[in-house]
């Protein structure tokens, strides 16, 4: 088990799942621009570590996370230009890692943490957990690309609707419409987070996932005969790939898969 710290964010590592925990909690998690870029960091380490399949994220004490520090936004708008403006912090980030990204909402979310929620690829919330997009009640407007995907997830007229007023939503509601995946029992929901991403880790292949959350965010913005020209493509790798060779041994020999991890993501281009 490997532990780093940085003072906001944790990071934490065992079995192949790593826990990301936003850690103001006496601030409810409320986010500084120091704490939003250790977070992309801490995903983007995580992405690269080989070590690492699965992430999970939750947040300290009893939110999860209570939008960005309010003390940021009185400080005049060329600060605000100049931090949580830059796109090098955004939230997206946890859609744009190759591994999968799961929430354990421990408590309240708002703002911000209401897009650090929606960016994870999977939900898991505790019964007594709220959730609200604030932005309204602030003179904001929907920040983060939430215009774009809230209505991806549970629908335009419902989008609209949690955007406009800002009211909270419980754990049931939000799994009726589709923003929660799974409500967990009480107090139990990074538990039952942690479960499932070790299921993940033991029955699932890494490049799969990889490839899955490349089309889904492209999928979302072309066309069907776009989709299904580049999927053809994708399956024809896939089927020489060697990932398939040992799912079908695994299930011949009827024994667990050995899937390979992935490899540090290349560097970029300068």
């Amino acid at each position: 088990m490997a532990e780093t710290s940085a003072a906001e964010v944790l990071s934490e590592v065992a079995d192949g799942v790593a826990v990301v925990t936003l850690n103001r909690p006496d601030r409810l998690n409320a986010v500084t621009p120091s704490m939003a870029a250790a977070y992309v960091d801490a995903l983007l380490a995580l992405d690269d570590d080989p070590d690492v399949r699965v992430i999970v994220v939750t947040g300290a004490g009893r939110a999860f996370c209570a939008g960005a520090d309010l003390a940021e936004l009185s400080k005049g708008v060329e600060h605000l230009d100049a931090t949580f403006g830059d796109a090098r912090i955004a939230p997206e980030t946890a859609l744009r890692v190759r591994k999968p990204v799961i929430a354990a909402v421990n408590g309240p979310v708002a703002g911000l943490g209401f897009a650090y929620l929606l960016m994870c690829d999977i939900r898991f919330v505790d019964p007594g957990a709220t959730m609200q997009t604030s932005f309204a009640k602030l003179g904001l407007v929907a920040e983060y690309g939430l215009s774009w995907l809230l209505p991806r997830v549970i629908g335009m007229s419902r989008a609209t609707e949690l955007l406009m007023s800002s009211r909270p939503l419980g754990a049931e509601e939000a799994h009726r419409i589709g923003l929660a995946h799974a409500v967990s029992a009480p107090g139990a929901v990074l538990d039952e987070a942690l479960g499932y991403a070790h299921d993940l880790v033991a029955t699932c292949a890494p490049s799969t996932w990889a490839v899955v959350k490349q089309q889904v965010l492209a999928d979302a913005s072309r066309s069907f005969d776009e989709g299904m020209h580049d999927v053809y493509g994708r399956m024809r790798e896939a089927f020489r790939g060697d990932d398939v060779a040992e799912a079908l041994a695994a299930r011949a020999e009827k024994r667990a898969p050995r899937f390979a991890g992935l490899p540090p993501r290349p560097p970029l281009a300068t």
